[in-house]
């Protein structure tokens, strides 16, 4: 998908800076990630708070064959029909998706820094 074209879709909110990412891009706002394209799919992040909106609003889940030939469930949903046409339909479904993403950066430990070797 086009990176003005993603942008546009992430209007409601706000910039978004666009990062290529296995075979796909990554979308992210204030530094999260909040988006995958993915095969020219735009799908959005969620967790265990948003995940059973997007299901409820008809959305489908990212999965994948894993190795064992067992699916492999991603964080990361379709945006709902309904919100295709609607501009605050969408926009609702994306700040979901940043809300996801602020919660799973919470949640992360804070990374260590190295210490400095000495010489």
């Amino acid at each position: 998908m086009d990176e003005d074209h993603i942008a546009e879709m992430f209007e409601g909110l706000g910039p978004v800076t666009i990062r290529r990412m296995f075979g796909g891009k990554g979308v992210y706002h204030a530094g999260l990630i909040v988006a995958v394209d993915f095969r020219d799919e735009i799908l959005l992040k969620a967790d265990a708070t948003s995940a059973p909106l997007f299901a409820e609003a008809g959305a489908r889940q990212w999965t994948y064959e894993g190795q064992t030939g067992r699916p492999v469930l991603m964080p990361y949903w379709s945006i709902p029909d309904e919100a295709l046409d609607d501009p605050e339909a969408l926009a609702h479904w994306v700040r979901l998706a940043f809300e996801a993403a602020l919660r799973a950066g919470a949640a992360k430990p804070p990374r260590r820094r190295k210490a400095p070797s000495a010489l």
